[in-house]
C-alpha cells in the first residue's frame, strides 16, 4: 500500500510517499481501508518534531479518518467488514490502509461524504468540547472566536451557533471573514484593520464577550481578554500565531473572568464515553445541515506535503483532506 511517511523532521517538503505493507490488525483494533484523511495545524508542527507527542519515525500524518472496515483483530465485536466509520487516531492516516482501535470508531452516517465526514473528528470534537464542556455557553450569549477562517474557526462558527450563541468572527483579511459570515457568523472584525478590543467591545455595548474561543495565541490574546464580559471564560485552543501569550493575570482579576485550558486530546482519553456522546451529537448535525463542515480542497496522497504547506502558511479556508 501506498503511504506519506515522516522519515526525518522537517518541512513539508521532506515528506515521501512509499510502499509498505498493509498491516494486521491486532487485539482490540481494525485495519481501516482510508477514504479520507483530513490535515489539521498540528501536522505541520508533528512532522518537525515540535508537538508534543513525538511518534517513532517513520510515520505518517493525519490524525483523523474516514473509511471501511477491512479487516476485525481479535476480541472485536458490534463491528463488521465493509462498515463505513470515522475514527481520530493522533497521526497514521495518510496511508491506503490504517489501523484504529475498536474503541475510537464512529459510525458516519449515510448522509455525510467522506472528507466532510474525515474532517469531523479534531476541529468539530475540539469545539464542541470546548464550547459545550468547558465553557458551558448558553443561548444567547457572546462568542468571540479568532483565526475564524481555518479549519478550527469555522467550526467553532458553525458549532457556537448551534449552540444558540450570537457569534462574533474575527480574522485577518475580508475574504476570510465573508467565509465566516458564510458559516453563520453574526458580526465579524478584521483586526488587520480594526482595533480588536474596540470593535469587540462596540459590538457588544461595551459589556464585552462571554467566551473567547482562541486556536491563535500571540498578539491577539491580550486584547481578546481585555474585551471580555465580567465573568467571562477565555478559551485556550492552540498557537497557530506561533508564539505562546503571556496572558496578565491581573485582568484575570479585575474581570472575575476563568482562563480554561481545552485539551481534547487528553478528555477522549479520560472520558471516552462523553466523547462518544459529543461525536453522535455532531454527527447528527451534520447529517441533518446544522453543520456544514467546510471542504476548502482535497488532493491526492502525492500531493500531501503542498497541502501541509498552505496550512503551514495559513491559507487554508477550512479543511484540506488527503482521498487516497
Amino acid at each position: 500500500m501506498r503511504a506519506v511517511l515522516c522519515e526525518r523532521l522537517g518541512p513539508p517538503e521532506t515528506l515521501s510517499l512509499a510502499e509498505i505493507p498493509v498491516p494486521e490488525p491486532g487485539p482490540g483494533e481494525v485495519l481501516v481501508r482510508v477514504r479520507a484523511a483530513a490535515l489539521n495545524f498540528f501536522d505541520t508542527l508533528i512532522i518537525e518534531g515540535r508537538y508534543q507527542v513525538k511518534p517513532d519515525l517513520p510515520f505518517s500524518p493525519a490524525g483523523e479518518l474516514c473509511g471501511e472496515i477491512a479487516a476485525l483483530g481479535e476480541g472485536v465485536g458490534g463491528w463488521e467488514a465493509g462498515r463505513r466509520v470515522v475514527a481520530y487516531i493522533g497521526h497514521g492516516a495518510a496511508r491506503d490502509y490504517a489501523i484504529v482501535p475498536a474503541n475510537r470508531l464512529i459510525a458516519a452516517p449515510a448522509g455525510l461524504d467522506d472528507a466532510r465526514a474525515a474532517g469531523m473528528s479534531i476541529t468539530y470534537g475540539t469545539t464542541l468540547h470546548a464550547l459545550a464542556d468547558r465553557a458551558a455557553i448558553r443561548p444567547g450569549e457572546t462568542l468571540c472566536v479568532l483565526g475564524a477562517a481555518g479549519g478550527t474557526g469555522l467550526a467553532a462558527v458553525e458549532v457556537g451557533k448551534a449552540l444558540g450563541a450570537r457569534v462574533i468572527a474575527c480574522a485577518s483579511s475580508p475574504d476570510k471573514l465573508a467565509l465566516a459570515r458564510e458559516a453563520g457568523a453574526d458580526e465579524t472584525v478584521d483586526y488587520s484593520r480594526e482595533d480588536l478590543k474596540a470593535r469587540l467591545k462596540a459590538l457588544t455595548d461595551g459589556r464585552g464577550v462571554d467566551v473567547v474561543y482562541d486556536p491563535v495565541g500571540g498578539d491577539l490574546a491580550e486584547p481578546a481578554l481585555r474585551a471580555i464580559a465580567w465573568e467571562g471564560r477565555y478559551l485556550v485552543i492552540g498557537f497557530a500565531g506561533g508564539a505562546i501569550p503571556k496572558i496578565p493575570s491581573n485582568l484575570v482579576l479585575l474581570k472575575g473572568c476563568d482562563v480554561r485550558g481545552v485539551f481534547w486530546g487528553a478528555f477522549l482519553e479520560r472520558e471516552p464515553a462523553r466523547h462518544a456522546a459529543n461525536m453522535e451529537r455532531l454527527m447528527g448535525w451534520a447529517a441533518d445541515g446544522t453543520i456544514r463542515v467546510s471542504i476548502d480542497a482535497t488532493y491526492p496522497l502525492t500531493q500531501a506535503a503542498e497541502a501541509l504547506g498552505r496550512i503551514a502558511s495559513r491559507e487554508a479556508r477550512g479543511k484540506l483532506v488527503l482521498v487516497p
